[in-house]
């Protein structure tokens, strides 16, 4: 596992980064698995609101469900052992066999953006902007960035019943809208 801080370790030599494609909901087993064998795994997360039974609850959920991010030097580690780890599906690999690894700076860009363990996906917010709510009793609806304050609070129009309503969140539970 990655310990997720500001400056986290590099690659090295003829490291990459690899897609690893878990089992439904056993994210975090694959990943306690592939570190118990000592291969340095990232899995982004990010707080989300889940609603079940007219509850609300904030949780950690993965970025990419069923996805999480392995570093291996191909020449070195043995990733074969990979696929056959607790948790995990399969490697993402070519049509050859071979792992296809992950474009350079997108883990890394992946690992600027965390805050503790979880990702922040509030960066670069402009007003205007078609963003989703992730968290709150908002959660899932799509607005728009009327405001942005330095106290860390968006100004956000929802669309609700036919009128803009607008509602104040903090800048983590949104993210830009796809």
């Amino acid at each position: 596992m990655i310990e997720v801080t500001a400056g986290s370790p590099a690659l090295v030599a003829d490291e990459r980064w690899f897609l690893v494609h878990a089992l439904s909901k056993s994210e975090r087993k694959a990943e306690f698995h592939l570190g118990a064998q000592g291969f340095k795994t990232f899995l982004p997360q990010v707080q989300k609101t889940i609603r079940h039974a007219r509850q609300l609850k904030t949780v950690r959920a993965p970025l990419f469900p069923c996805y999480l991010f392995v570093r291996l030097n191909l020449d070195r580690d043995r990733w074969l052992s990979v696929r056959s780890t607790v948790g995990v599906a399969r490697l993402v690999t070519h049509h050859d066999g071979r792992p296809t690894p992950v474009p350079r700076g997108v883990v890394e860009a992946l690992l600027e953006q965390c805050v503790g363990s979880l990702i922040r996906l509030d960066s670069g917010l402009v007003t205007g902007q078609r963003i989703r709510v992730l968290s709150g009793p908002f959660a899932d609806l799509i607005g728009k960035v009327e405001r942005l304050d330095g106290a860390g609070r968006v100004r956000v129009l929802l669309e609700l019943m036919g009128t803009a309503v607008p509602v104040s969140v903090h800048r983590s539970a949104v993210a830009p809208a796809a």
